[in-house]
């Protein structure tokens, strides 16, 4: 553990040098069966520290496995679960709560053995992480939140969304648009393509079950606000990190700040970012991520260790299933690629 946090703690240069020097890394998919028999997909990959992410509305885990496999090399045991309804997850019926959705995230870490994690989550993700933060944060080493849902600019245009359907069309609208532009089919056609071949799995689910799509969009539109939440885990002395592209579409970055300042947490500005840049440069994650453990990321991974004494102390259940299907937990720099980030970034000063 100390080499690898002694290998991050350098410049960003150098930091961007760990991703280019490494080769590849696959993530194992499984299948895993709750106590009441719920069928949750998930995904794994690397050693170490649990580093849970969550992906956002209408796609899959794997959609996001380029900068999963990247954030492997950072010492961390990745962990992505599909939401219900989404990639290999059982539906949890037609007019669920957005709470239903947090809660089986839950069920899925405890079934797992997983005590103690990096909580990661993108747009819809992102909330679902934060209620789990809000409802358990003596589970949680820290919080990242990727363009998240979010935020009071976001309760207002939700509220907006809800009630008038001009405005919900138009939405759905930049929805299409945003995802389109997340594949850089002039600067990159090979990255183009292999994010493509990801979409369409999640498409053609989409389009043989209309009501994936429809079920999780109520959940959001009927959900309660999010600013209890972000209160609750201020006051638990959560760790957060907000992560947020300035060329957000769907989620206004000024959401991003808000959020940030509500948690006390650090502001990530992603230049150029758009609701998906952590998929259209696979990169850029990783090494922000590889940033952060700089600093109060860092020292929360640092200090739960530490308190533990190993890892399987800290962090699992013995016998986790968790470790059981990707390996044991001794963190390694796992083989991973492969070219420097396409995105540049800054973190703000946390405001008073």
């Amino acid at each position: 553990m100390a080499s690898m946090l002694q290998l991050l703690r350098r410049d960003r240069d150098a930091t961007e040098e760990l991703f280019e020097s490494a080769p590849p890394v696959r993530l194992s998919r499984h299948v895993i069966e709750l106590g009441d028999g719920h069928r949750v997909g998930v995904a794994i990959a690397g050693r170490g520290v649990p580093f849970v992410v969550v992906h956002g509305f209408g796609v899959e885990s794997l959609l996001y496995a380029q900068p999963l496999a990247r954030l492997a090399a950072l010492g961390f045991r990745v962990i992505a679960i599909d939401i219900a309804g989404h990639g290999d997850t059982e539906g949890i019926g037609w007019l669920p709560r957005l709470d239903d959705y947090s809660v089986l995230l839950t069920r899925a870490l405890d079934h797992l053995g997983v005590r103690r994690a990096v909580l990661v989550g993108h747009s819809l993700g992102g909330r679902l992480m934060a209620d789990v933060a809000a409802a358990d944060p003596d589970r949680v080493i820290g919080l990242v939140l990727l363009d998240a849902i979010v935020g009071a600019q976001w309760e207002r245009l939700r509220c907006v969304l809800r009630w008038s359907p001009p405005a919900a069309a138009a939405y759905g609208a930049a929805f299409a648009i945003d995802a389109l532009g997340t594949l850089p089919v002039v600067q990159d056609t090979e990255q183009a393509l292999k994010i493509g071949s990801r979409v369409t799995r999640s498409v053609e689910l989409h389009v043989a079950r209309p009501w994936r799509a429809f079920t999780p969009g109520q959940a959001i539109l009927r959900s309660r606000s999010s600013l209890p939440v972000l209160e609750r885990i201020r006051a638990a002395g959560v760790y957060v990190a907000v992560v947020h592209g300035d060329r957000d579409m769907l989620v206004p970055i000024s959401a991003g700040r808000d959020t940030a300042r509500r948690v006390d947490g650090d502001f990530v500005m992603v230049r150029g970012g758009t609701h998906s840049w952590l998929l259209r440069c696979p990169e850029t994650l990783p090494a922000i991520v590889g940033e952060l453990l700089e600093g109060r990321l860092g020292e929360a991974r640092e200090r739960v260790v530490h308190d533990g004494h190993d890892l399987d102390d800290a962090c699992v259940d013995p016998g986790a299933l968790a470790v059981s299907l990707g390996g044991g937990l001794e963190p390694v720099t796992l083989d991973t690629a492969r070219r420097a980030p396409r995105y540049d970034w800054s973190v703000e000063p946390r405001s008073a």
